[in-house]
């Protein structure tokens, strides 16, 4: 099976080819044929299984005839990094149509996006709380809106748009193909499939698993000598490219220092970071500038990085879930990656579950020169107790009225 079976013009053909596109995922053979007859889907698919060219090159493909210079095709998607891959995507595929897409997203200046929305984009790929923005500020008109698109719906419902969607979808005609991509299905996004999707061609694409390109080892280890693990398995194994998770922005930021100091080239990608830092951190990673990149959660979705080579989890995430999205950021478009997780002893509950997922144990790996029986830092009841109340030995003005014997009301 090859592209050339979808009939798609040639001016996306070539960005296809410029792509390096060759044999569509299960998701783009079964997903494009129906989107292009212009039939509502519903796919249930897990992450790096190529989503976005399955909707983004038929959208292109219908685009091509009608007119220019408004806004008629829509994509939501929860995150600015899964905005900005959606927007690069379709600039590249659809370089030689001319048509023009543009990203829409908080965090960054409006004014940029603004004039592309008045110049005329025809593809709007947006997160929901900024568009909405626009949207009452009579700047983005959706109106004209032919095909609607919402990508990672069930992440949007966790991070709290589902208010915000439906305010969007209000302003939608009820003339629209409507395609909504989801990794799981919630009840909340069940009753939302029945409000907006017409007969519907649904399918699923593998289960919540992870997906079957990854292989898995997991490295039991005490919280206090996870970073000398990382350090150790990072020189001692032949990694390209690799992503590792931390739970905190203070513990991203902080693991990024000390591996920068081990003499790794790294950055890292959180969420006090500037859009322009967060685009720096992903171009460099994506480049090969940074080999390494120490990440939140925030790259679990939403980064569309082919190379990587391992996932490796510094700190487990909460759910089979969470799990799945994060490593499936290897093992992308049916190429082999590896999955390293550091695991406490209080987190067996939660290897038990991803085991079952996966249909059998995972292998737990120890490296033969690391020294596990190394203490824990010692700290002092003194360094202890400043720790618990950082404001102990600070002087308020309330101290003081208390000094002088009044008190405060």
């Amino acid at each position: 099976m090859s592209f050339k079976q979808f009939y798609f013009d040639p001016q996306i053909k070539a960005g296809i080819s410029s792509l390096g596109y060759t044999t569509p995922t299960p998701i783009q053979m079964q997903a494009i044929p129906a989107i292009l007859q212009g039939r509502d889907v519903m796919g249930l698919a897990q992450t790096g299984t190529g989503k976005t060219a399955a909707f983004a090159l038929p959208i292109l493909q219908r685009l091509m005839k009608g007119s220019r210079r408004r806004a008629r095709a829509l994509i939501l998607a929860p995150t600015r990094e899964l905005a900005e891959q959606i927007h690069e995507f379709i600039d590249e595929a659809g370089k030689a149509t001319r048509l023009r897409s543009v990203a829409v997203y908080g965090g960054v200046s409006k004014n940029p996006q603004i004039q592309k929305l008045q110049a005329g984009a025809e593809i709007v790929v947006a997160c929901p709380g900024r568009l909405l923005d626009l949207i009452n500020q009579g700047v983005a008109n959706l109106a004209d809106i032919e095909v609607f698109v919402m990508d990672e719906a069930d992440h949007m419902f966790d991070m709290g748009f589902l208010p915000d969607i439906r305010k969007i979808i209000n302003r939608l005609s009820g003339k629209r193909q409507t395609l909504l991509f989801s990794a799981t299905m919630p009840d909340d996004i069940q009753n939302l499939t029945r409000e907006i999707l017409q007969n519907p061609v649904t399918f699923q694409i593998g289960s919540n698993a992870p997906v079957s390109t990854v292989s898995h080892a997991m490295y039991p280890i005490a919280s206090h000598l996870k970073t000398a693990l990382l350090v150790e398995i990072l020189k001692g194994t032949n990694m390209k490219s690799v992503l590792v998770f931390a739970r905190t922005k203070h513990r991203t930021t902080k693991v990024a220092l000390q591996m920068k100091k081990a003499g790794f080239p790294v950055s890292s990608l959180q969420g006090n970071l500037s859009q322009t830092q967060r685009q720096t951190a992903l171009r460099g990673f994506r480049d090969g500038k940074y080999r390494i990149l120490i990440a939140t959660d925030i790259a679990a979705r939403g980064i569309d990085v082919s190379r990587i080579s391992h996932v490796i989890n510094y700190d487990m995430p909460d759910t089979v879930e969470a799990y799945t999205h994060r490593v499936g950021r290897t093992g992308r478009a049916a190429k082999a990656g590896d999955a390293f997780s550091f695991v406490t002893s209080d987190e067996r509950n939660l290897v038990n579950s991803i085991e079952y997922a996966l249909g059998g144990q995972i292998e737990k790996r120890t490296l033969e020169q690391f020294d596990y029986s190394k203490p824990a830092p010692v700290v002092s009841s003194g360094e202890f107790s400043s720790m618990r109340n950082p404001n102990r030995h600070k002087f308020s003005p309330r101290m003081a009225l208390r000094a002088s014997g009044h008190r405060s009301r």
